[in-house]
């Protein structure tokens, strides 16, 4: 006899994965603004450097810059990305 799936209790269970994984990268970025020193300016001064900052990394060599700079920042930060930030709190690294 072959098992009944229940649909509905699958897409609830992924749309619950999806909501936590979305809150959790939120959380993550937030972190990384503190972490950063970046809580530090205005909303539209991070806003605008974002916003130029992607048009810049179309440039795989930006990229690639961008990339070793943040390794070496959160390698003496003690972390390698994951879990919470490290620090004081006071969002001076």
């Amino acid at each position: 006899m072959r098992k009944v799936r229940d649909y509905d209790a699958e897409l609830t269970a992924l749309r619950d994965k999806a909501k936590a994984i979305k809150a959790r990268k939120v959380e993550q970025l937030g972190a990384l603004v503190v972490a950063t020193g970046a809580d530090a300016l205005d909303l539209e001064v991070i806003a605008g450097m974002l916003r130029q900052g992607v048009m810049e990394a179309k440039l795989e060599s930006v990229r690639e810059s961008w990339r070793a700079d943040g390794a070496m920042f959160l390698e003496r930060r003690g972390r390698k990305g994951n879990g919470p930030a490290a620090g004081d709190g006071t969002g001076a690294g």
